[in-house]
């Protein structure tokens, strides 16, 4: 059997970069990483998610489907989360 990089099967199953199927992964996975990043965040700021949603005036089912899918996260919210609820900075990078 021979073994393939992860590269070599999102090209397979995805299709290479550029096509629809692939760049929503692409993008499927950078908002898992937002979610993750914000879970982290909010753990070494030793909050729950109660606590972070009250300080950013959303329900604590909210900031768990962020958490577990950073998708449908306006830059508006997110910014609340960071900037109100964790006390931190976002910055975004745009690559062409």
């Amino acid at each position: 059997m021979e073994t393939k990089s992860w590269k070599e099967v999102k090209n397979t199953v995805y299709g290479q970069k550029g096509t629809e199927r692939r760049d929503e992964l692409e993008r499927d996975f950078e908002s898992f990483k937002i979610g993750l990043m914000l879970r982290k965040a909010r753990e070494d700021k030793h909050l729950t998610q109660s606590e972070l949603g009250d300080l950013v005036d959303r329900k604590r089912e909210y900031i768990s489907r962020i958490e577990n899918n950073g998708s449908n996260l306006t830059l508006k919210t997110l910014f609340d989360i960071v900037e109100k609820g964790l006390g931190g900075k976002v910055k975004i990078s745009i690559e062409l």
